[in-house]
């Protein structure tokens, strides 16, 4: 975040060609930490995961007598 502040500073401070690429580099920067900080949560296997309504019935057959 640090670096995007900076970005958008220098945008202001920069002569023309310098400009764009701070301003890039303030639009950009978000975008990529959100991809980076998401990489590898998805679960991949062979088959699509599906839903077991039967599962939750028993679990909250479970927590009901626990209780």
């Amino acid at each position: 975040m640090m670096i995007r502040t900076a970005c958008f500073i220098l945008t202001v401070l920069l002569p023309s060609p310098y400009r764009w690429i701070a301003l890039f580099g303030a639009v950009v920067l978000p975008y990529i930490a959100v991809v980076v900080a998401n990489a590898g949560r998805e679960t991949i296997t062979g088959q699509p995961i599906r839903f077991n309504s039967r599962a939750i019935e028993v679990r909250k057959d479970q927590n009901r007598d626990q209780a």
